[in-house]
């Protein structure tokens, strides 16, 4: 139960970033405006909504999560320092809190890293597999290696040959 839960946090601190990201991209001007108007170069407008999508679809997908997820909560972090930092203000100090519990969460998804329904889980059951058949041969070998040192025939021992990755046809 705790990994559909994952799954589903997973998703929804996603979607933050692909509907800020797609919004920033739709809204090059405007965005412009916002960075400039923190005394950053307006012309991080258009990198800094495709970092947004590129790293939501990847959340979404469980693509290289730890890596996204620590990159974002820099990213996150680094927004209150630069567009949320007049604490007296309580719209200001609303959205600097928000963006520290949106930190808080990519900081959890980054210490849960490879969790189910992931290409990045995928990936590793895929590493996991080929490395056991990889032990499983060399134990044969050395099996044979062993008995015809001693000088007696050995019994083939079938192993299962290793599976293609699916990426490979």
């Amino acid at each position: 139960m705790s990994m559909i839960a994952v799954f589903i946090g997973r998703v929804f601190i996603a979607v933050i970033f692909l509907v800020s990201g797609i919004n920033k991209l739709i809204h090059v001007n405007d965005t412009g405006a916002m960075i400039a108007g923190a005394g950053l170069p307006p012309g991080l407008a258009i990198p800094t909504g495709l970092f947004e999508l590129i790293a939501g679809i990847c959340l979404v997908f469980g693509v290289a999560t730890r890596l996204w997820s620590i990159l974002l909560a820099g990213f996150v972090l680094l927004t209150i320092l630069f567009f949320h930092r007049d604490f007296t203000d309580p719209m200001q100090a609303m959205m600097a809190m928000k963006n520290l519990a949106i930190a808080g969460g990519l900081l959890c998804l980054f210490g849960y890293g490879n969790t189910r329904w992931s290409y990045d889980a995928l990936r590793q059951r895929r590493r996991d597999e080929l490395a056991t058949h990889d032990a499983e041969l060399r134990a044969r070998d050395a099996e044979v290696r062993a008995a015809r040192a001693e000088g007696r025939t050995v019994e083939t021992v079938e192993v299962a040959p290793a599976r293609k990755p699916f990426w490979k046809f």
